[in-house]
């Protein structure tokens, strides 16, 4: 997500310990300080050597870059790759789609084009069941839309009916077919028969054990199973059985008058908890749209903060909001899976002072029929984490009539627990974090991973002081915490966890990179997407580093274990204004694919900060591809080669003569 907050959770009590108390006790109890002298070393500011080796006791071997100024617009990548834009906001993907021009934009054409602000990114072979590293799907979010980007002379206070359709086509999802061209770049495929649009005005259908509850009924929806689109699709995850999860998050953004529901009904406590505007939205669709004003269509927002599963293999299928996994601003959906067939999906809810959540399903994954596999996700136990002071932690229970989970303290369901999810972890005494984002599982070290984006409030008065999983106050840097599983089964009711990464300048004593010398590290901010390579390594996107280290966001590899782990070096950077996510390699890892979203972020059409990708004032997000010029796997083709760079000046022809060196 971009680096905003919305956070409207209860205030907690305290201010805490102070981060140095904190920290040291943990770190002691846990022996981390095998290098105490890295914690307290102060460095050069850019916290690189370019001439230090890379990391190759993973496999890792690539000469890292140096972190770019926030207001550098172009890419740069590592010597020895080269950058391709694969699809831009804008591209036709389906039959009577047209190029996209700023003068020609409708809402009847952003259907058939592809979405704004791309988030996650999935790569999923052709055809389904196979391992092609050259043909494939890409399922790829639309998180949310910059209209003082995609339209000239905008003003919210003049926002038409066609600027606000033109929006809603432009969220949801993408499905489009991508091969790899015999020279080795890659290509979309226009008009696939899989291309698909998902946006906010599809038809969706509510399953699980929320789904007919009252406060799901609507006037277009008086079952209580249907919505209206999917809103603000961020980070997601693949399923073994070859669908898409992909999680809304700051769904609250889009629906207006919450300060209309009386404070008697319940459903305005639940509106505050999830921050949905008491006057008039971000968006401001409601103009036009009822469904997005709460005083006449109370119930709407109840339909969103879901878990979206969608399958790219079938484009007639009904995408299916999964209740079971409960309500909050979703990131991950990620899964992690025992060698019984046992799954845990994990999630994040991105807010400061949120919670981080596991849901074990009560089937088992059948890899030998996966129709059995679809409905998976309809039963199960959703749990929520609690980190204990000593390194252990417990994955509480959100069940109905267990602890205070009870008709005496509002909660008269499971119904009831899984559309405010949020109350039922606050009531059970859950960890409040510092924006947990990608949650995800290393197959190849069995650990699990949550990224803590930042919290620039913690410590702040009236809200919580540091912990021993969220160490700092004022975090605007962010960390990363390492989970190992009781026993390795991912559907454990326990735990252990440590801090892997203290994010930060190497100059900043707070920071931490698992003891690694930070001489030798390049410097993250804001640590958002991960995905791990085969051999176990570590990528991380960031979102936020522009304020946290005043550097543009980038890519960084980093090996998890033996000798080099920690050592954390920048493969990419973006231009202004935008943030790195989804990424995604194919499956022989020759192929990065990445989401550049809201490029030039906090300009306008009139006032541009990036011209990025085609030299305009209206910058496009984008999915590009990274390939080693000498072929190889991505971090692992050597150092040789030269570092390629773009700001495009003109069109497409200039476009990519500048991204291929």
């Amino acid at each position: 997500m971009t680096d905003r907050d919305t956070s409207i959770g209860t205030p907690d009590h305290g201010v805490g310990e102070l981060w140095g108390d904190v920290l040291d006790r943990f770190l002691s109890r846990r022996g981390f300080l095998k290098a105490s002298a890295a914690l307290g070393a102060a460095t050069a500011a850019s916290g690189l050597a370019l001439n230090a080796p890379a990391a190759d006791a993973a496999g890792l071997d690539f000469t890292p870059i140096p972190g770019d100024p926030p207001d550098a617009d172009r890419l740069v990548v590592a010597p020895g790759y080269r950058m391709q834009v694969l699809i831009r906001w804008g591209d036709p993907i389906l039959p009577g789609g047209e190029p996209w021009s700023p003068e020609r934009q409708s809402a009847e054409m952003q259907e058939r084009q592809f979405g704004y602000n791309c988030d996650f990114v999935g790569y999923l072979p052709l055809p389904y069941g196979s391992n092609n590293p050259n043909r494939g799907l890409l399922v790829v979010n639309h998180e949310y839309t910059n209209p003082e980007l995609m339209f000239a002379n905008f003003s919210l206070s003049r926002l038409t009916r066609e600027q606000a359709d033109i929006q809603i086509a432009a969220h949801g999802i993408s499905v489009v077919e991508v091969e790899r061209r015999p020279d080795g770049t890659w290509r979309y495929v226009p008009n696939s028969p899989y291309n698909r649009r998902i946006t906010a005005n599809t038809p969706i259908q509510l399953t699980g054990p929320a789904a007919g509850h009252p406060w799901l009924v609507t006037s277009q929806d008086p079952t209580g199973s249907w919505v209206l689109g999917t809103l603000n699709n961020c980070a997601g995850g693949k399923t073994p059985w070859g669908t898409v999860l992909s999680g809304e998050e700051n769904f609250n953004g889009y629906f207006d008058n919450a300060g209309q529901i009386p404070t008697s009904d319940p459903r305005r406590a639940s509106m505050n908890r999830y921050g949905i505007p008491t006057g008039m939205g971000r968006y401001q669709w409601s103009r036009y749209h009822d469904r997005f004003d709460v005083a006449k269509e109370p119930n709407e927002s109840f339909k969103h903060g879901w878990v979206v599963e969608i399958d790219p293999y079938d484009p007639t299928s009904t995408p299916k909001k999964r209740t079971a996994l409960g309500r909050r601003k979703n990131e991950a959906a990620t899964y992690a899976i025992n060698p019984d067939g046992r799954l845990a999906i994990y999630i994040g809810d991105d807010e400061r002072f949120d919670y981080a959540y596991k849901f074990v399903p009560t089937g088992r994954f059948n890899p030998n029929n996966r129709a059995a596999n679809m409905d998976l996700l309809d039963s199960g136990t959703l749990y929520v984490a609690k980190f204990n002071d000593d390194g252990t932690g417990q994955w509480l229970p959100l069940v109905w009539g267990e602890g205070p989970l009870t008709p005496a303290n509002g909660f008269g369901s499971q119904a009831d627990i899984l559309i405010n999810t949020r109350q039922a972890a606050d009531a059970l005494g859950a960890t409040k974090m510092d924006r947990p984002e990608d949650f995800e599982w290393n197959p190849v070290n069995g650990k699990v991973y949550l990224v803590l984006t930042n919290n620039s409030d913690r410590g702040a008065p009236g809200r919580a002081g540091p912990d021993a999983a969220n160490p700092r106050p004022n975090n605007r840097a962010g960390h990363i915490i390492e989970i190992t599983e009781a026993n390795n089964d991912v559907t454990a009711t326990t735990f252990t966890w440590n801090i892997f990464i203290l994010a930060g300048r190497p100059s900043d004593p707070t920071s931490w990179y698992a003891g690694y010398p930070k001489d030798r590290v390049s410097t993250l901010g804001a640590p958002d997407n991960i995905v791990f390579d085969q051999l176990g390594n570590m990528w991380v996107g960031t979102d936020g580093a522009s304020s946290a280290v005043q550097l543009n966001d980038g890519l960084f590899a980093v090996p998890l274990e033996g000798s080099e782990r920690g050592h954390l070096q920048q493969f990419f950077s973006a231009v202004a204004g935008a943030e790195v996510c989804g990424p995604e390699f194919n499956t022989d890892e020759t192929t990065l694919f990445l989401a550049v979203q809201h490029p030039g972020e906090d300009g306008t059409v009139e006032n541009p900060i990036s011209t990025w990708p085609d030299g305009l004032p209206y910058p496009r997000p984008s999915v590009i591809t990274i390939v080693a010029e000498n072929g190889g796997r991505i971090g692992m083709a050597g150092s040789t080669g030269r570092q390629a760079a773009s700001r495009p000046t003109g069109g497409l022809g200039d476009l990519f003569r500048n991204l291929l060196p």
